[in-house]
């Protein structure tokens, strides 16, 4: 979705100025005036700011069909990471940032780009979110379009909704795994766990 005046359809401009709008009244229960020099342009930046943190890179269905019948991998894990992400906390709609890995064992003729993982998180993280769920929807996503002997993906991530407000704790992460097939059992569970403690 474009904020480009001049561009966008009427309803996202109409949606722009309504949020806008939201900004500036935030921006009064603070106390401060919207009017004043410094935060006359802060409405529309915090708009395009939300907007930036929130888009969905990547189409993951059409990333991950694209698959190299012609590379024989040995059912053994791929395992990428760590990947860094942004995302939004969907209770108070503040950052949330972080690394994830993700491992897949292919079937022996569906081997993906490597690029493809890295994609994948990005478009899942590219919304309002919990990390819980944004583990599972990646694992999820490379368990229908891979259809692989086993996936896992693991997620070490800190959240400003704890560290700015709240308990106050900055510097506590949070960390969230979903093991599915072989990834779930030894030796490649624990290969992929070592993995993700070395980085």
């Amino acid at each position: 979705m474009t904020t480009t005046t001049g561009t966008a359809p009427p309803i996202v401009r109409d949606l722009v100025a309504v949020a806008q709008d939201g900004v500036r009244a935030l921006l009064c229960l603070m106390g401060e005036d919207p009017t004043r020099p410094g935060l006359v342009d802060t409405p529309s930046r915090v708009v395009r700011a939300y907007l930036e943190i929130a888009r969905r890179p990547g189409d993951p269905v059409l990333d991950r069909a694209v698959v190299f019948h012609d590379v024989k991998h040995p059912a053994a894990p791929v395992i990428v990471g760590p990947v860094p992400f942004i995302s939004l906390c969907e209770h108070h709609l503040l950052p949330f940032t972080g690394e994830a890995w993700v491992s897949y064992v292919p079937q022996e003729d569906r081997v993906v780009g490597l690029s493809k993982l890295p994609r994948t998180v990005a478009h899942y993280a590219g919304r309002p979110q919990v990390q819980e769920r944004l583990t599972g929807q990646i694992a999820d996503a490379l368990v229908e379009h891979l259809d692989p002997l086993g996936v896992g993906v693991l997620i070490r991530g800190e959240h400003s909704c704890m560290s700015l407000r709240g308990s106050r704790t900055p510097g506590a992460r949070m960390e969230t795994a979903d093991l599915r097939g072989l990834l779930d059992r030894d030796p490649f569970r624990s290969l992929f766990l070592d993995a993700t403690r070395r980085a």
